[in-house]
């Protein structure tokens, strides 16, 4: 296994959670350049989503069925176009077309980097490429609205979109000429709608596939918390500048990388289920103390980071183990079963915006709250597994 390949796996991976985030400080200027109520622009969210949601179950059945190269490639093809759609939109509802467009296409890059991984590899060495990959795609849903943000102050927000359209660009190059295939013919499903459909509702029944899962959904709720929530905390309730803001996202992102790099040899000295249990109580623990600082009106934005990066930090020793376990007996059907996954942690996780935006109220209490929620399902989805 060449040593590039998880930095390549982790680019492709990049694509989804940066397409989500980095574009979310434009909002304000989405709707004014359209000359659109305030609001209006979560109508393009919704659309990524839903494309997100959709795309997923479809690449991941042809990806075990066509191979993990060319669905990968055709999906690339599609999010660059979505992508520039969305760079040329004239009005909010083509903006919402091209954003669907674009997350049907780019869901290939979540779904098939993962089952080339469990085609290459199972348990502690899955695990140690998992860790791997998250090396670079696990900074993106953290430094992406940092990114964005400097890219609407310098030329508006239709850049963001042609940083996309290059991006996928420069990943359907990587793809075409490095990246091998990694399901032999002999080993693909040919299943029509039906069976494939009985497939999934097969996958769904097996409870390691699930609380695995359900794991990864409760962790990238807590992240996708903090990344919508972090916002209206620190710039709006403490006045932090936004160059300070963007540094306080590199340092959680740093937190992350490292804490994800330190999974394998943790794994080799813990085991994974005593691993994810600790890092499961530790998150707990520290979103518990966030909670309690919230609500007690903190005076300094040093008292929420704190347990904010701890947190964090922490996800990175779950996620990856979670995604190796919901996929570690699904080796025939790797494609769908994390595509399932990935539909499955994207709608968990995209409700965190929609009930920030419900319960703001100028101060930390709904970030805390619901990185508490996120915490708790990780601790309690983990007290579930199978003992084997």
């Amino acid at each position: 296994m060449p040593a590039w390949l998880p930095l390549l796996l982790g680019f492709l991976t990049a694509i989804g959670p940066l397409s989500t985030d980095m574009y979310l400080p434009s909002f304000p200027a989405i709707e004014a350049g359209f000359g659109t109520a305030a609001g209006s622009a979560e109508l393009t969210l919704a659309t990524w989503f839903l494309g997100l949601a959709v795309g997923q179950l479809v690449q991941g059945t042809l990806g075990d069925r066509l191979g993990r190269r060319r669905p990968l490639l055709a999906g690339l093809a599609v999010y660059m176009l979505g992508s520039a759609g969305c760079a040329l939109s004239t009005s909010i509802e083509m903006l919402a077309f091209f954003r669907c467009v674009a997350a049907f296409g780019g869901s290939a890059s979540m779904v098939l980097p993962r089952a080339v991984v469990r085609d290459l590899a199972d348990g502690h060495a899955a695990a140690r490429l998992m860790s791997k990959l998250m090396l670079v795609m696990g900074a993106a849903p953290i430094l992406a609205p940092s990114l964005g943000g400097l890219m609407l102050s310098v030329g508006g927000w239709r850049p963001i979109f042609w940083f996309g359209a290059v991006y996928s660009v420069c990943s359907f190059l990587l793809v075409w000429r490095l990246l091998p295939e990694t399901l032999p013919a002999e080993r693909r499903l040919r299943l029509g709608a039906a069976a494939q459909l009985l497939r999934y509702l097969q996958i769904l029944r097996e409870r390691s596939f699930l609380t695995h899962v359900a794991m990864g959904c409760a962790a990238m709720f807590l992240m996708f918390a903090y990344v919508g929530g972090s916002a209206a905390v620190f710039v709006g309730m403490f006045g932090m500048a936004p160059t300070h803001f963007g540094i306080l996202f590199g340092v959680n992102a740093a937190g992350f990388i490292l804490f994800s790099q330190l999974n394998p040899p943790l794994l080799l000295r813990l085991g994974p289920r005593r691993l994810v249990r600790l890092a499961g109580i530790v998150i707990l623990a520290a979103a518990l103390a966030l909670t309690a600082i919230a609500f007690s009106g903190p005076t300094h934005w040093l008292a929420v980071i704190a347990p904010v990066f701890v947190a964090m930090s922490c996800c990175a020793l779950v996620m990856p183990n979670a995604a190796v376990g919901a996929l570690s007996r699904h080796a025939i059907q790797a494609g769908s079963a994390s595509a399932l996954m990935g539909t499955l942690q994207f709608s968990v996780a995209g409700t965190s915006g929609v009930l920030l935006s419900h319960f703001a109220d100028g101060t930390a209490r709904p970030m805390a709250a619901l990185m508490l929620a996120g915490a708790v399902g990780i601790v309690v989805a983990e007290r579930l597994r199978p003992e084997s």
